[in-house]
Formats: structure tokens, sequence, C-alpha cells
């Protein structure tokens, strides 16, 4: 199994859920989230002044799947999240061990 983490645009948000459901990925964790990249920020004009904001606002999605699974959700994320531009984000790819459904007990892919 592996854990798909990807930062994106939160205007990339409802496509990407829409793609993912169905696509057969049946759970997701969103998360709204601050930072920055290669963009170092941006500047935004409030009320006819310049301000620079250091933390861009962003949106981390998390999903859970098989090993035979993951180049799929990375194909959709890419498809439904990529505008070309700085800022569209990353996906990170980590391992998992174990997962383990607390109400049932069952464990590996079908707790999942």
């Amino acid at each position: 199994m592996k854990k798909i983490e990807a930062i994106i645009r939160p205007s990339k948000l409802e496509d990407l859920h829409g793609e993912l459901q169905e696509a057969g990925f049946a759970g997701i964790t969103v998360t709204e989230v601050r930072g920055y990249g290669r963009q170092k920020g941006h500047k935004e004009i409030y009320r006819g002044s310049e301000y620079n904001l250091e933390f861009v606002p962003k949106i981390k999605i998390e999903l859970i799947c098989s090993d035979e699974s993951v180049e799929k959700a990375i194909e959709i994320i890419i498809e439904k999240s990529k505008t070309g531009k700085i800022g569209d984000g990353k996906i990170f790819i980590i391992p998992v061990e174990e997962a383990i459904r607390i109400r049932t007990e069952e464990s590996g892919e079908s707790a999942v």
C-alpha cells in the first residue's frame, strides 16, 4: 500500500475530488494548508496597498491505495491539478506498512 500526499491549488479541489471518486478511490483526507516552494509567496493588493504574502494557501490531499492503483491516482491528480504555471504543487508517495480499521479491526488493504 502507498500513501499519496498532494499539495494543490484550492481552486482545483472540486474537480480532483469528483474524478477520484469516479475512479473508485473511496476515502480521502483534505486539509487546508499554507506554505511556499519556488513560488516564495505572492503579492496581493488590498484597498490600494500592496502586501507580500509569504505563505500561500494550498490544499493537501491524502489518500491510501494499493500499489496497483498508485499510477492511476497520480495520473488523475496531475490531469486535474496542472495549470502549467508555478505553484501547481507537489505529489509525494510514501510506503504504508499497515492499515487497521478501528471499528472492525480489519487490517491490510481491506481496512482501506
